[in-house]
Formats: structure tokens, C-alpha cells, sequence
């Protein structure tokens, strides 16, 4: 017996109406230079030194936890490991937001995730536009305050590239003081480590920060994130996570990345990343189509270009890239992840001809 069923009638209203994240790999294309992602260009090797995988891994494995406390200068008490800092995003909204009552606060332009999240797990949602600068419209924010458990900002900011400024974050946490959560989205910390507020741990109980190994560590593939914050918040994230959320080949990876010698490296690769993007930075200033080029404290860079066809045809030329034109204030403008030499240099050269055609 064949019986048709629309299988979408089953499914919530929300996930149903739900435009999911356009995650890099998701968009696809086809091309040789990869750069819209933010990922490392340098590939660390790792052994796996566990073999006891015909057991459940630790929830929350103590090598991981002891040694990213001590590399992050928090207590072990004050650290939960997640798959990716996506993972963290959301146990935030399951533990602290009431569907159909609560709402988050997000300032876009920044990552598509608080977005999703909020709306995957049916919680309201309030966006706050930065400002020109790209800092936070604190004015906004305090008015809409109202049933609003967490919000989330992003320092360096993905897409932007600059950091918050300090007074700022210390006038939301006060302002937020006893109604809300504000959690600081440090994924990219490592290229700006003097902007961390992670020493404020210490003043505002209501501060979490969320970490991951994805960029500066060179780990995309690992899906290997934290969240710190104090004690108390900490045991109530562990009442919603998965019971096992990293796999024991993970988490063994984790702990090597993290220890003497490998932060060494990561440093390392941190400056010469930098030198790589004043290198890009140098090179695409010579350009008419470029328009501007933003100050960035990540591993990217955003430019605005004056001609809305370059997304295009660097993506025809198998360059792919990230186009930002949709997010608040960004139209022509795209995100460049920086690469090895030779990915930034294919940059350069194609972009020279499109300009060269231009003249």
C-alpha cells in the first residue's frame, strides 16, 4: 500500500518557518582557494594516543577542562567544554530562556547563530543595530531589556573585525545586573588576547564568555568549544548538556593542543598570521574598486567594494569568499578569511585583473 504523507505537518511552526545558518560548507562552490570560513590555513598534525573508545568518553573530560582553566587563567570550576561554541550559544537560551516568554538580544551585524538558535528553540528574539562604529547601541539596548535573559555581543566582531569598546561591555553588565546574562563571544580572542574580559569573571557574576579552539588553535574539524563563567552558572549548563558531548578522539586532541608546547606554536601562528593579513592589507590597498578596508583583531578582513560584482567573480574564478552585503550596513562588502601566501596572492591577482579591466 502506497500512502502519500506531508511529513512537514508534523513539524513545529517555527522550525517550519526556520531559515537554517549558511554555514560556509553549506553554501558550497567549487574552487581551490577557500577563504569564507575563517578557518586556519595550516593543518597541525595530531596522533590519537586513547584507545579506550569501547567506553563512554568523560561529560566532561579533565584534561581538557584543567588545562584550557589554566591556559584561559580561570579556575577548572569555571569551564564547560562543548561541541563548538554553537553548542554553548544554545545551552545558554535551553537553560536560561522560557520559550514563548523570554527573548534573547543580539547587535548585527554579527554571527548568524544567536539568531537560529533563538529561533530553533521557539525563544523571541530582539535585534539591535550597532551603530556606525560598530559598537553598541546602548541606548537601544536599555530600552528593550524588558524579558530579555541573554545577550549576546561579539568581540573581535564576526563580520566586522573590531573589538567592543571595554566601557561599553562594563555598562551593559551594570546595566543587565539581576535581569540578564551577557555573554561575550570571544571566538577570536587569540589575535586581540589584551581585549579578553575574561579577568571580569571576578566582579560580574553574570558574565559568560565563549571560546573555542576553531580559529587561533587551528581546529575547525575538532568542533571543540568552552564557555567560562562562575560556578553557579556553570552547574546549571551541566544540567542541559548532552551526556557525552565530546568524543573521546576529540577530546584527546584537545588536550594536546592545549598543552606547553602546542600554545607555544599557536602564538606563534598567530603573529604570522598577522603578517600574512598586513600582507593582503598592503596589497588590496592598491585597488579603485576597493572602497575601504576595516580595521580587523581576527584571522579576516572586511573590505567594501565599489563594484557588486566582485563577490561573483572571484567566485567564478574558484576563490571563494564570503559575501556580507546581506547583514545591516554592509552592503558590497565581504569577508576575507586570511589564508597562506599563495591563497592571498591568488586574491591579489584576481582582483588586479578585475581592476585592471575596470581602468
Amino acid at each position: 500500500m502506497n500512502r502519500a504523507m506531508d511529513i512537514n505537518q508534523l513539524v513545529r511552526q517555527n522550525v517550519r518557518e526556520l531559515t537554517p545558518y549558511q554555514s560556509a560548507r553549506r553554501i558550497g562552490g567549487k574552487g581551490d582557494v577557500w577563504l569564507n570560513a575563517n578557518e586556519s590555513a595550516i593543518a597541525l598534525h595530531f596522533e590519537l594516543t586513547m584507545q579506550t573508545l569501547n567506553r563512554y568518553p568523560e561529560p566532561q573530560p579533565e584534561q581538557v577542562i584543567e588545562r584550557y582553566a589554566r591556559y584561559a587563567g580561570v579556575r577548572a570550576d569555571q569551564v564547560i567544554v562543548s561541541r563548538g561554541a554553537d553548542e554553548a550559544i544554545e545551552l545558554l537560551m535551553r537553560a536560561f530562556c522560557e520559550p514563548g516568554r523570554d527573548r534573547i538580544i543580539y547587535c548585527p551585524p554579527t554571527y548568524g547563530m544567536y539568531l537560529v538558535s533563538a529561533q530553533t528553540l521557539g525563544i523571541g528574539y530582539k535585534a539591535i543595530v550597532q551603530m556606525n562604529n560598530w559598537q553598541l547601541d546602548l541606548t537601544a539596548i536599555e530600552q528593550n531589556l524588558t524579558d530579555t535573559k541573554l545577550i549576546y555581543i561579539c568581540s573581535p566582531n564576526n563580520p566586522t573585525g573590531n573589538v567592543l569598546n571595554p566601557d561599553d561591555i562594563k555598562t551593559l553588565l551594570d546595566m543587565a545586573w539581576g535581569s540578564a546574562l551577557v555573554v561575550v563571544d570571544e571566538a577570536y580572542i587569540e589575535f586581540a588576547m589584551e581585549h579578553s574580559v575574561v579577568s571580569w569573571l571576578a566582579n560580574y557574576p553574570h558574565l559568560v564568555i565563549l571560546r573555542t579552539l576553531s580559529k587561533a588553535f587551528s581546529l575547525a574539524g575538532l568542533r571543540c568549544g568552552f564557555a567560562l563563567a562562575n560556578k553557579p552558572v556553570i552547574d546549571v549548563l551541566q544540567k542541559v548538556i548532552a551526556p557525552y558531548p565530546l568524543p573521546t578522539p576529540v577530546a584527546d586532541i584537545a588536550a594536546q593542543a592545549l598543552s606547553k608546547e602546542n600554545l607555544t606554536k599557536m602564538t606563534l601562528q598567530v603573529v604570522n598570521l598577522n603578517k600574512q593579513k598586513a600582507h593582503l592589507i598592503t596589497a588590496l590597498k592598491q585597488f579603485s574598486l576597493v572602497d575601504a578596508i576595516y580595521p580587523s583583531y581576527a584571522n579576516y578582513i572586511l573590505v567594501k567594494f565599489n563594484d557588486q560584482g566582485v563577490f561573483k567573480y572571484l567566485w567564478n574564478q574558484g576563490i571563494i569568499l564570503r559575501d556580507q552585503s546581506k547583514q545591516p550596513n554592509l552592503a558590497n562588502c565581504i569577508r576575507i578569511t586570511i589564508g597562506s601566501q599563495a591563497e592571498c596572492d591568488a586574491v591579489i591577482n584576481a582582483l588586479k585583473t578585475l581592476n585592471d579591466q575596470g581602468n
